[in-house]
């Protein structure tokens, strides 16, 4: 089936679904989509499972994007009544929480954009690409696809950018690409303010955070002895000591790959009913093996996530031992 074709059939009524704790990946891929559609003349609706990060908040069309944890009936009724539903910047079902059964049963035609490794064939159309920076980068590339850009205005141009820049890690991480750059270059031609993004995105603090950030890095950093792997853990009790809202420790886990003669980084957070975990690495570490090896997650080569039902305490002590023996594993040429 040609989706391009599909689209200019008839109008459609659209769901928009991400994963949950949606990033700026998925708000900002979500939002251009939505804004795309709605300009071809589709009734469209995002939803995701829970609430986003606040820095996000000032994206065009955010306040109409639905959370499931706040309305979950509604969103039920949604997805159940949509003709097309659009799975972005999540590969397999599990991935969007407490709406699966919802995304599962849903009649609507199903069509996957995303750039994660090992998808699932939930979808009937499938647009996956691993070696993507961002989803945003492949809604821009559905929409060139189409022939259809010049309907990209600013509105479209700023989810693209704000999904490029925070899955690129500001096009610093291996998978940017030339074509990735001229997107960013179309979109300011298209009159995209991105030096606007840039300062929402990055430059706009609350003083808990900025409080915590000093203290993770005084107090929390620290590096492992006899591999090149830097640690910041953060306890509940610490958590609720500096007021932390969704988003503030966003980025913590850079600042301890950036200390010298560190390959690899965790940023490990203890939450109500689990201990969450973030992984960077440099070069050709595969910090998407260790985690799926040992904590049930997975993501990219350089940037992935897992989970531990453990204690803070026992989840640190399991990650220092099986990331030893991860790097004994490695080979010298990857370390």
């Amino acid at each position: 089936m040609n989706i391009y074709t599909k689209l200019n059939e008839k109008q459609f009524n659209i769901v928009i679904t991400s994963h949950r704790s949606p990033d700026g990946d998925a708000v900002g891929s979500s939002l251009a989509l939505f804004h795309y559609l709605k300009k071809k003349g589709h009734q469209v609706t995002v939803v995701v499972p829970d609430s986003y990060p606040n820095f996000l908040n000032w994206l065009t069309g955010s306040p109409e994007i639905i959370t499931f944890e706040s309305k979950p009936e509604e969103v039920e009724t949604l997805i159940k009544e949509a003709e097309l539903l659009f799975c972005l910047d999540y590969n397999e079902p599990g991935r969007v929480g407490d709406m699966q059964e919802a995304v599962i049963n849903s009649k609507a035609f199903k069509i996957m954009i995303d750039h994660h490794l090992h998808p699932s064939d939930f979808c009937d159309y499938t647009i996956s690409d691993t070696n993507s920076c961002s989803t945003a980068q492949l809604v821009y590339e559905f929409i060139e696809n189409a022939g259809d850009l010049n309907l990209i205005d600013e509105t479209i141009g700023e989810g693209i950018y704000c999904g490029i820049v925070t899955d690129s890690g500001s096009f610093r991480f291996p998978s940017v690409t030339p074509k990735t750059h001229l997107i960013a270059a179309d979109l300011i031609q298209r009159g995209l303010n991105h030096s606007r993004i840039h300062e929402n995105l990055f430059d706009v603090n609350t003083l808990n955070r900025l409080h915590l950030l000093g203290y993770a890095l005084n107090e929390k950093l620290r590096v492992l002895e006899d591999v090149p792997v830097a640690l910041i853990d953060l306890s509940l009790e610490e958590a609720e000591k500096f007021d932390v809202k969704k988003g503030d420790t966003e980025g913590l886990v850079n600042y301890a790959l950036s200390v010298e003669g560190v390959k690899m980084a965790a940023f490990i957070r203890e939450d109500k009913d689990r201990v969450k975990m973030s992984f960077r690495s440099k070069g050709d570490i595969p910090v998407n093996e260790f985690s799926a090896q040992y904590f049930s997650g997975g993501g990219h080569k350089n940037a992935a996530g897992g989970m531990c039902e453990k204690s803070l305490e026992e989840t640190l002590v399991l990650f220092e031992k099986n990331i030893r023996v991860f790097f004994k594993n490695l080979t010298t040429d990857t370390i």
